[in-house]
């Protein structure tokens, strides 16, 4: 099985402190992680843990932080022929500030440059051909993720979109099998705040309508709804100690493409993925710790 990801690459500093502080204030960090990260790196993390032949689509820096990231994403078994290598461009980083009560704080330099082009994606035309399912993140450029999605359309594979188009709204729709969206995001799609499961199945079904054939959204931070055109099952959120909400997301994700691509029916493939999210908020940062065994166990 190989799944291509075509999203972000970043390195992920995680600080964990008691309390963050205010202006004029300072904490002291008993808690410090540098990772390779980022919305796609996570994806790709949690999809090569599960055993799939992973590889990945993006952007570093032709700095000594990009060289880095891809010599940790080679040690993760990740493919990584097709990340660019950007001259004059500093890869991204991403802060994340951990308290006590689990509450995060970002701070991010992501350079426009460290996004992926067009270009890039069609220098991976062979790659995504020869894949079972592509995962797309949004948060890439709308022309970019077309093109992504175009290709693996074509090719008769699975289109997996995760967030919400900032534009090319109609035509990344009509080409995804499988959506994606945080409550924040699942907010965009359906142009009102999601304040409720009744909110986000009502969202869920109106992008089924659009052409989506799975619809997974966040239902208010109270678990998520998966909605196809045959109905809907809403599955809270697992009874955890919380460390870390950060890559819960991309947990699922990963873990839904693994399943479902693997043949496992969409009740277990869904309660997989929602245990993966789970295992991921216990601890900090968002690469995922993922395990198939003890995940099916979970089951």
């Amino acid at each position: 099985m190989t799944v291509v990801v075509v999203g972000q690459i970043a390195r992920d500093l995680v600080l964990r402190v008691v309390e963050a502080p205010g202006a004029g204030q300072s904490a002291d960090v008993r808690e410090r992680h540098e990772l390779l990260g980022g919305k796609g790196a996570n994806q790709a993390v949690g999809l090569a843990q599960l055993g799939a032949h992973v590889a990945l689509v993006g952007v570093v820096g032709a700095d000594g932080t990009g060289e880095k990231l891809l010599a940790q994403a080679k040690a993760d078994h990740i493919d990584v022929s097709h990340v660019v290598r950007r001259a004059d461009t500093q890869t991204a980083l991403i802060v994340d500030v951990v308290d006590d009560s689990a509450h995060w704080h970002y701070l991010e330099h992501i350079p426009d440059e460290t996004l992926a082009s067009e270009r890039d994606v069609f220098a991976a035309s062979e790659l995504i051909r020869s894949a079972k399912a592509v995962i797309v993140q949004l948060q890439q450029p709308p022309e970019t993720a077309l093109e992504a999605a175009r290709l693996t359309r074509a090719a008769g594979a699975r289109v997996v979109l995760d967030g919400a188009p900032s534009g090319l709204r109609e035509e990344l729709l009509a080409h995804a099998d499988i959506l994606r969206a945080d409550r924040k995001e699942a907010g965009l799609l359906a142009g009102k705040e999601i304040r409720d499961v009744a909110d986000a199945v009502e969202a869920g079904q109106a992008l089924v309508d659009q052409g989506v054939s799975l619809a997974v959204l966040d239902a208010a931070g109270q678990g998520n709804v998966f909605v196809t055109g045959k109905g809907h099952e809403f599955l809270p959120l697992a009874d955890v100690p919380v460390v870390d909400t950060t890559g819960a997301g991309d947990a699922l994700v990963a873990t839904l493409t693994y399943a479902l691509t693997a043949g496992e029916p969409l009740p277990v493939a869904a309660r997989l993925a929602v245990a993966a999210a789970a295992q991921t908020t216990r601890h900090a940062g968002g690469r995922p710790r993922l395990q198939r065994s003890a995940l099916y166990e979970s089951l």
